[in-house]
């Protein structure tokens, strides 16, 4: 599928099938961690008064506490609905826009987030440009954080949970390149490439970044809290299994989320 049928397919999944804010927050465990853990890793990372770039920041789940703790926000995201969604919260700017073409002035921005838009690019070609973009409009020192959809947690969810079993070629190729085996025109997540831990970091370098590191987000119970409730006491021990992990550096491709950080080197 051509990237400009998966963007049209991007669209209307969120514009009429999906709640984003939900899915990190109400509906299993594993939302919630990843929000949680997101949120701490962002955080630490982030000046008082930062000016932040949201970039498919959707209805504004990270937009919304960033700015609570004073930080100057803008959102970015693709589908006016969750546009529109995202300014009704009324604490920071949002627009309409994509990730490949950032209307933002060069050096302007003290941090960059793509929490979303790697894993919705097909091609390295249309994910670098989402990266050079971001590099452009941070300023030199500015901090990148950038997300991925693991293709080990993608393997393992297509043979636990799903009723059809992929055959071995579709499997074969998801663990080669990270192509998606899923069909967009059939309603389900419009994904256009999952990472592994090595291509994440390999693609932010060569975007420009400098000291660049990547974290596994869930932790390696990721798959499992999918089905679980977001209970406080599940989310806790989900959190501190994920936070032991991040030592562990063979069990990073077991979390479903994988979040890269680099730096703009000063000019």
């Amino acid at each position: 599928m051509a990237q400009h049928d998966l963007d049209a397919h991007i669209r209307t999944y969120y514009a009429d099938h999906f709640d984003e804010a939900g899915r990190l927050v109400t509906r299993s465990a594993a939302g919630r961690v990843e929000h949680r853990r997101t949120r701490s890793l962002v955080a630490g990372l982030l000046a008082p008064g930062s000016r932040v770039l949201d970039v498919g920041g959707a209805t504004g789940a990270h937009a919304g506490w960033l700015a609570a703790d004073g930080h100057r926000v803008t959102l970015i995201d693709p589908v006016p609905e969750q546009v529109a969604a995202a300014a009704r919260i009324g604490t920071f700017d949002a627009q309409v826009g994509d990730a490949r073409d950032l209307h933002v002035d060069d050096a302007s921005v003290d941090a960059v987030l793509l929490l979303g838009p790697l894993y919705h690019l097909r091609s390295a070609d249309d994910r670098h440009l989402a990266l050079t973009e971001a590099h452009r409009v941070l300023r030199p020192g500015g901090t990148l954080v950038a997300a991925g959809i693991s293709r080990i947690a993608a393997l393992l969810d297509l043979l636990l949970a799903h009723d059809e079993r992929p055959s071995a070629d579709v499997l074969a190729t998801l663990l080669d390149d990270g192509a998606s085996p899923y069909d967009p025109a059939a309603g389900v997540f419009p994904v256009g490439h999952f990472h592994d831990a090595a291509e994440l970091r390999a693609e932010v370098q060569s975007a420009g970044f400098t000291q660049v590191t990547v974290t596994g987000v869930e932790g390696p119970a990721s798959l499992g809290m999918e089905v679980l409730p977001p209970d406080d006491a599940l989310v806790d021990a989900g959190c501190a299994l994920a936070e032991a992990a991040d030592a562990v550096p063979m069990i990073r491709d077991l979390s479903g989320h994988l979040l890269a950080v680099g730096v703009r080197a000063a000019s």
